[in-house]
C-alpha cells in the first residue's frame, strides 16, 4: 500500500505490517483514505482527532444552511374581511422571515360548482402581496381544495437586508446634555479674611 506520513510526506509503497509498525512508533493510527486506488492509499494520523474535526466541519456547514419552511394558510371562497386581513398579515410575516406560504381555498358542498370564486380569492391574495410575494406554484385543484405556493419576493428580502445593515451601522442616538454643574461660591474680595470677624 502507498503510505502518507503524519506530516503529509510520502513514505512510498510499504507492506502492511511495516506501515502499521511505523504508525505505532509515532503513536498514531493507520487509516485507509483511498481504498479504490492501485495500490490503496493509507495515511498515518490521529483518527480520533480526524473524526472530531470532520464532525465539527459538518456542524458548521449545518449552521450556515438556511432552512426554508412551508407554512399553510387556509381560506374559504367567502372568507370574512376581518379574517382575510388577519391571514394576509400572517402570510406577510411568513414571507418576511424568508419562508414560503401555501395558500389554500377550501370548498364545501355546492361551493365546488363555483371554483371561480376560489380563483378570485387567490388573485386577490396575489394582488395584496405583490410587493412581498412571487408565485412559485400557480393555483391548482387537489380534491376539494385549490392552492398555490408563494415565495418571498427577492427584492423585498434584499430591501430587508439593506435596512438591517443600515440599522447596524446607524450613528448612535444623541445623548441628552448633562445637567450644568452647580456654580462655585463667589471668591471673597482681597483684603478680607473670612476666618475673622470685622469689628
Amino acid at each position: 500500500m502507498r503510505v502518507i506520513g503524519s506530516n503529509g510526506e510520502q513514505l512510498g509503497i510499504l507492506p502492511i505490517d511495516q506501515a502499521l509498525r511505523t504508525a505505532q512508533e509515532e503513536g498514531f493510527d493507520l487509516v485507509e483514505v483511498s481504498p479504490l486506488a492501485k495500490p490503496p492509499v493509507c495515511k498515518i494520523m490521529d483518527y480520533g482527532k480526524f473524526k472530531y474535526t470532520e464532525k465539527k466541519k459538518q456542524n458548521e456547514a449545518k449552521k450556515k444552511q438556511v432552512v426554508v419552511q412551508l407554512k399553510e394558510v387556509k381560506l374559504r371562497p367567502r372568507t370574512e374581511e376581518h379574517d382575510y386581513e388577519t391571514k394576509i398579515r400572517k402570510i406577510r410575516e411568513f414571507l418576511g422571515e424568508a419562508n414560503k406560504a401555501r395558500v389554500t381555498v377550501m370548498f364545501r358542498g355546492r361551493e365546488m360548482s363555483h371554483r371561480e370564486l376560489g380563483h378570485k380569492v387567490l388573485e386577490r391574495v396575489v394582488a395584496d402581496l405583490k410587493e412581498t410575494a412571487v408565485i412559485e406554484s400557480a393555483p391548482r385543484m387537489e380534491g376539494r381544495q385549490m392552492f398555490m405556493i408563494l415565495a418571498p419576493n427577492p427584492r423585498m428580502l434584499q430591501s430587508q437586508r439593506a435596512k438591517a445593515a443600515a440599522q447596524g451601522s446607524a450613528p448612535p442616538a444623541p445623548v441628552a446634555p448633562a445637567a450644568p454643574a452647580p456654580s462655585a461660591p463667589a471668591a471673597a474680595p482681597e483684603g478680607d479674611n473670612p476666618g475673622t470677624a470685622t469689628p
